[in-house]
């Protein structure tokens, strides 16, 4: 899994392109790590593939679109039953009609990957662990009796059949009546010549519903943090409602065995300055900036006078 700080630790060199590597194959390369990539070290075949160890479903890029996952197969559709379908994030549940079935979602929208738990597509379920793999298991999906591996991931299908990861269930929130996707907004974000990682996520705030979003971010060596062009980017290229609010700026981004970001302590530390001792930022709309965060800042937003 290319990550877009190792590239950062790489230099650059004038023999980049003399190698004999025809192609990499793996999963969760972001799209714009994927364009650097093969700028710098020529045409390789990049083949992004999704799949999960325990999982009954999986795709692989074979036309090799950047930015994709897979695309839709006549082969593995005749053979593999699976969809899209809607989601609620705030209630963290599958949305379902009148009838209690699940609700396909058009191309184009994102929705949870759920898979048909047949002979062809098994789930075996975790060792030991049976309330887990019950957790997994979506029943009565669109008929009474039938089971579905719930992959708990939200893709999105074009109208071309490509297939793109979306978030995970848990890390997409809602702000403002919107859904926002962290992996989106961290892709964004990572864009800027300052930023070296991303981590995206949502927090709570006193007198609001859902979560406003707050970005962990590690900077490149060498560069410092401008609030005014950072403001900019994200105001050219994210709607205001999935637009960071905070800003954290951490000497490493902690992550996971499987390479995914760690975020329920950071969730839970929230953007108290009095408790993090890492720098911390908020978007001033009308400074046009990500000023210092203060006492005051936070004090105002907690007492509902500062408008979010």
């Amino acid at each position: 899994m290319f990550q877009f700080g190792l590239f950062s630790l790489l230099l650059q060199r004038p023999n980049d392109r003399d190698h004999k590597v025809r192609a990499a194959l793996g999963n969760g390369l972001r799209g714009d790590v994927w364009r650097e990539f093969i700028k710098r070290f020529g045409d390789i075949h990049v083949y992004e593939f999704y799949a999960s160890t325990e999982g009954n479903i999986g795709f692989i890029n074979y036309t090799r679109k950047i930015g994709a996952i897979g695309r839709v197969n006549y082969l593995q559709r005749k053979i593999i039953t699976y969809e899209l379908i809607k989601y609620d994030v705030e209630k963290d549940e599958p949305v379902r009609d009148g009838n209690g079935y699940c609700i396909k979602v058009p191309k184009g929208e994102a929705g949870l990957l759920v898979c048909k738990i047949t002979q062809l597509t098994p789930f075996a379920g975790y060792a030991g662990g049976k309330t887990q793999t019950e957790k997994k298991k979506l029943r009565d999906v669109f008929e009474k009796g039938d089971i579905y591996f719930n992959t708990g991931d939200l893709l999105i299908i074009d109208h071309e059949n490509f297939v793109y990861f979306h978030d995970r269930v848990g890390d997409t929130f809602r702000w403002k009546g919107e859904n926002v996707a962290t992996t989106e907004v961290a892709d964004i974000v990572g864009l800027v010549d300052f930023v070296e990682e991303v981590n995206v996520y949502g927090v709570s705030v006193p007198g609001h519903e859902g979560r406003i979003g707050m970005a962990s971010i590690k900077m490149k060596e060498g560069h410092e943090f401008d609030g005014r062009k950072l403001f900019k980017h994200v105001a050219d290229y994210l709607p205001s409602y999935a637009r960071p609010r905070f800003l954290r700026i951490q000497d490493a981004i902690e992550i996971t065995g499987t390479f995914k970001h760690r975020k329920v302590t950071l969730v839970e530390e929230g953007f108290n300055p009095a408790v993090i001792k890492d720098a911390l930022y908020f978007l001033d709309d009308k400074a046009e900036m990500y000023v210092p965060m203060t006492e005051d800042i936070y004090n105002a937003i907690n007492n509902e006078t500062l408008k979010l």
